[in-house]
């Protein structure tokens, strides 16, 4: 099988049974899906990797990404989904989602992790908020399992103590490794008895973690999920501390776009009037079209042009729709789904990338 086959292979859907629904929080489920055997090698995954799924619901398309709480030790395919406010698939999977429904699920994907060290002696600190802790309690649970050596510290922010998701399991886990797993709740909407566990972190708090209970020195890595603002503060905070950006990583739940509006009507103003003669090969096959340069990204451009491609947030986030640039120029508006290495490599992420050139042509066989 070519390297092309393989990658449209995996980028594909496939229909799985739900094998398994349990209530977690009154406001979220964890859904299980049976796995064939025959599809056991292409559901293979690694800790923090997530899952997207493919759903019709009132006669609309929905795709959405879920990350894998369930551990690749556990052979168990299992996600963690809470409702948000006027989320379709979200309410859906809460509400009318049944035992034995089927639903159409891409393999395993995401670049959420580091890779197991069976060896290694080394020290994880992890942030997450709500349901950012699906795809850390994969990963602590895998590292702590396969790296006996090894130590976790989390530290995890939610609203109130019945709105942790994944708490059972979690202290589980830290009775079962009562020497390497630290875990630290904080709650926005409910008190706690000690000062520093109350309200959301910022940097005072970090300041005060790092300084009590964990050593920036001795951290090997760092593991972050949640909301962008979180998550760009805790970089902040970890980056001028001096702390390697190859130690931190994280998983977004979405982006703010407030930055990406402003950048795309710049982007209109500076290329009016300009077209581009736009090619996507993909499946070993290619479309050629023409379209105005400076508006619209090469994903919807293509989309809209009846071409069937991969795609699942359309948020510069999941990398789902990454293709390669063979010719031509875009101007990406986001790109926190890929990294350094890949952007100087010529990828891109499509639902972010909008034409900027007379020419373009983009490989999502690469």
């Amino acid at each position: 099988m070519s390297s092309a086959t393989s990658r449209k292979h995996l980028k594909k859907f496939y229909q799985l049974r739900v094998s398994e629904i349990s209530r977690d929080t009154e406001d979220s489920v964890l859904v299980s899906f049976d796995v064939p055997d025959n599809l056991a090698q292409t559901f293979t995954f690694t800790q923090g990797q997530y899952l997207t799924i493919n759903q019709h619901i009132k006669g609309e398309e929905l795709r959405r990404s879920y990350s894998l709480c369930s551990s690749p030790l556990d052979q168990r395919w299992t996600i963690g989904i809470k409702k948000i406010p006027g989320g379709r698939f979200s309410t859906f999977a809460n509400e009318v989602l049944q035992v034995d429904d089927k639903l159409q699920v891409m393999p395993p994907d995401g670049k959420f992790y580091v890779p197991i060290d069976t060896q290694a002696k080394r020290n994880f600190v992890a942030f997450a908020a709500g349901s950012g802790i699906t795809p850390i309690c994969s990963i602590i649970k895998t590292h702590l399992e396969r790296e006996p050596d090894s130590s976790f510290k989390l530290f995890y922010v939610n609203q109130t103590s019945s709105t942790i998701m994944l708490k059972e399991p979690l202290e589980a886990l830290k009775n079962q490794y009562m020497d390497r797993l630290e875990i630290c709740y904080f709650l926005t909407r409910e008190q706690r008895s000690i000062p520093l566990f109350n309200g959301r972190l910022d940097e005072e708090k970090l300041e005060t973690l790092s300084e009590s209970l964990f050593s920036l020195a001795q951290t090997d890595h760092y593991f972050m999920c949640g909301p962008e603002a979180m998550i760009q503060m805790i970089d902040r905070f970890l980056k001028g501390k001096g702390v390697a950006a190859s130690k931190i990583h994280f998983e977004l739940f979405g982006t703010s776009g407030e930055v990406t509006q402003q950048k795309k009507q710049e982007l209109e103003k500076a290329f009016k009037g300009k077209t581009c003669d736009l090619t996507i090969i993909e499946g070993g096959k290619s479309l050629n079209f023409m379209a105005e340069q400076g508006v619209g990204n090469v994903l919807d451009l293509a989309l809209s042009n009846a071409a069937d491609l991969p795609f699942a947030c359309k948020g510069g986030v999941c990398a789902t729709c990454r293709a390669k640039i063979v010719e031509g120029e875009v101007d990406m508006l986001l790109s926190y789904g890929l990294e350094q290495d890949e952007i100087d490599a010529g990828y891109i992420l499509t639902c972010q990338s909008v034409p900027t050139s007379d020419k373009l042509i983009v490989d999502f066989d690469c």
